[in-house]
């Protein structure tokens, strides 16, 4: 019998399980400055020293290699003597891999990690913390530069390509010609739904210095012939279609702003025109779920929330939508259907 096998677990006091937790930020801006720097990209090639590194990168060999033997110790690259090499994690950091969410580092900590220094603020007053951060609404700070829209695109992009990769196995969109993906940005989703899907148009709608991305995205899949992309304002009106997708969209606002969104879907629509919210579904209880990580987000960073099946239900049924049912996938994504009453 190995002498291991009867060694008791070690227990960690709360006391420094506590402290772990409230060291996370130095986890984040050490993934940021890594993802920054490109490391991960770098180390595609092949193993490199630290020194190599720091002259690839304009580093400092001495602080760099500091923060990668930190990240080595959380399987975040593997050291061996003076060679560092990707692991499994330390790859989604790099540009070209097909799980990368190297532009989530970007967006979650170049973005959203100042704001969240103003959450005691929110907690007090209800207040967005990024709103009072940047002086301005969230979105609005970003559609003023070219960088951070791009920026934003790409993060959604890979959340699409990620996240929520498989979660439209098996699925198929209600009936209907003209399929509208409101809040599309560069048409990442509607691409993967309508893909094989050769007898539906689409629409990608979003604002105009968002929605730019999408001409090139399509026209990449093959799709620029049969998918429109239109620049405009969920909150003034929506273009007609019969199949109404809202991928990630209603989570951001509060419910006085997505029933206007849906009000506007209803003024356009015809009656038993169909909607497809895609959102992650909060459970009860203390169930650990994505959804609970990122409503704290969504408190924070735009004053919107993620809810429960019964929350989305009343949502729907005060905007003149009916329920149909809920399609969980393999992912913490969930297919919301309604009909427009």
């Amino acid at each position: 019998m190995n002498a291991t096998e009867n060694t008791p677990p070690v227990q960690v006091p709360a006391q420094m399980q506590m402290i772990q937790l409230l060291s996370g930020f130095q986890i984040a801006q050490a993934l940021y400055v890594v993802a920054k720097l490109d490391v991960a990209t770098i180390l595609e090639d092949g193993p490199r020293t630290v020194d190599q590194l720091a002259a690839e990168t304009n580093a400092n060999a001495d602080a760099l290699g500091r923060i990668i033997r930190f990240l080595a110790a959380l399987d975040v690259f593997r050291t061996h003597g003076d060679k560092v090499e990707n692991t499994a994690l330390s790859a989604t950091l790099a540009e070209d891999d097909p799980n990368s969410v190297r532009y989530a580092a970007f967006y979650l900590v170049g973005m959203q990690y100042g704001p969240f220094s103003d959450l005691l603020h929110t907690a007090l007053t209800g207040e967005t913390a990024a709103t009072r951060y940047y002086g301005q609404p969230f979105f609005d700070w970003i559609s003023t530069d070219a960088e951070k829209v791009e920026i934003q695109n790409r993060t959604f992009a890979n959340v699409t390509n990620s996240l929520r990769a498989g979660m439209f196995d098996g699925y198929q969109l209600p009936k209907g010609a003209v399929v509208a993906d409101l809040g599309g940005a560069d048409g990442s989703m509607l691409i993967q739904l309508l893909a094989d899907d050769q007898d539906r148009r689409g629409i990608v709608f979003d604002r105009p210095e968002v929605v730019a991305a999408a001409r090139k995205n399509l026209a990449t899949h093959g799709l620029a012939d049969r998918v429109q992309s239109i620049g405009g304002d969920f909150f003034q009106s929506v273009p007609p279609a019969d199949v109404y997708v809202l991928s990630y969209v209603l989570h951001d606002w509060d419910d006085e702003f997505c029933r206007r969104i849906l009000h506007n879907v209803a003024k356009t629509a015809a009656p038993g025109a169909r909607v497809v919210l895609i959102e992650a579904v909060s459970p009860p209880d203390d169930i650990p779920h994505l959804a609970k990580v990122l409503d704290l987000q969504m408190l924070a960073m735009v004053g919107g929330r993620e809810r429960t099946a019964e929350e989305y239900q009343s949502l729907l049924e005060s905007s003149g939508f009916t329920l149909d049912r809920i399609v969980p996938s393999s992912t913490p994504f969930s297919f919301i259907e309604a009909t427009l009453r």
